[in-house]
């Protein structure tokens, strides 16, 4: 499938806590300040759950909460696409560490919170979703990568398609190679036909270089996380304008989103 509609918008990043929040500022309506992220807890998750969910994980499931209930669809009924360039880095550090000592003793909760794929599986456990759902791990690409796949679902099977990228900034010994400097994550609910909900077809097209945004504290942000990458998309998306956003994929090449405000 070539398009999709975009049905809703999921945001937390800092001085972003919310795709509401967040309009005024991303059409520079408001000044940029950033903020310390607030604590939550997602709702969806049974205790047990909740108290194991790491950051990365809260982080997700928040994103994927407020895109699906702005879409109107069950979460249940998405497929979905779960990008993230290191998944939850923290653990897999402190898994390291604990395998470096003599008695190799790694935390049951640990281990099971270090698979790539942690925060779809706590997903569908919390809603109950069964339909299709991939991890993908592109680096900085995680935009390209994750539409790429999520538009490759919604050509195959007869669903709708949510979308979700996340990162978490890696403890000093792995920060010196991957500066993740904030936590964020973006949710995306792409459908296959147009409804009353909808603000915007996207599609993939040619685009020569990366866009960025004009105000430096939000270019500072875009820069910070992979998940962020996305601000020019949503920047497009919270105007209602309709242009093409390259973005970067693999390789030192761009593609392009084009964005038609409906």
């Amino acid at each position: 499938m070539s398009a999709a509609f975009v049905e809703g918008v999921g945001l937390i990043a800092p001085g972003l806590p919310s795709w509401h929040e967040a309009q005024p500022t991303l059409t520079g309506a408001a000044r940029y300040v950033t903020a310390p992220l607030a604590p939550f807890q997602s709702q969806l998750l049974p205790a047990n759950e909740r108290r194991r969910a790491p950051l990365g994980v809260r982080l997700a499931l928040r994103a994927a909460e407020d895109a699906a209930t702005a879409s109107g669809i069950a979460p249940a009924a998405l497929a979905s696409v779960f990008a993230s360039s290191d998944a939850d880095i923290e653990m897999i550090h402190r898994i390291s560490l604990a395998l470096a000592e003599p008695a190799r003793g790694v935390s049951p909760t640990d281990f099971h919170n270090s698979v790539h794929n942690a925060a779809s599986g706590y997903w569908s456990i919390g809603t109950g979703a069964r339909g299709a759902s991939t991890a993908v791990s592109a680096y900085d690409f995680n935009l390209a990568a994750g539409l790429r796949e999520a538009l490759a679902l919604l050509s195959t099977d007869d669903t709708d398609v949510l979308l979700v990228l996340y990162d978490v900034p890696p403890p000093p010994p792995l920060y010196a190679k991957r500066p993740v400097s904030h936590a964020a994550a973006v949710a995306l609910v792409l459908a296959r036909a147009r409804t009353e909900r909808s603000l915007a077809r996207l599609s993939l097209c040619d685009a020569a270089s990366e866009l960025g945004m004009d105000d430096p504290g939000l270019e500072a942000l875009r820069l910070a996380n992979p998940a962020t990458r996305a601000l020019p998309l949503l920047r497009m998306l919270a105007a209602r304008r309709s242009d093409i956003v390259g973005v970067r994929a693999c390789n030192e090449r761009c593609i392009g989103i084009q964005v038609e405000a409906l």
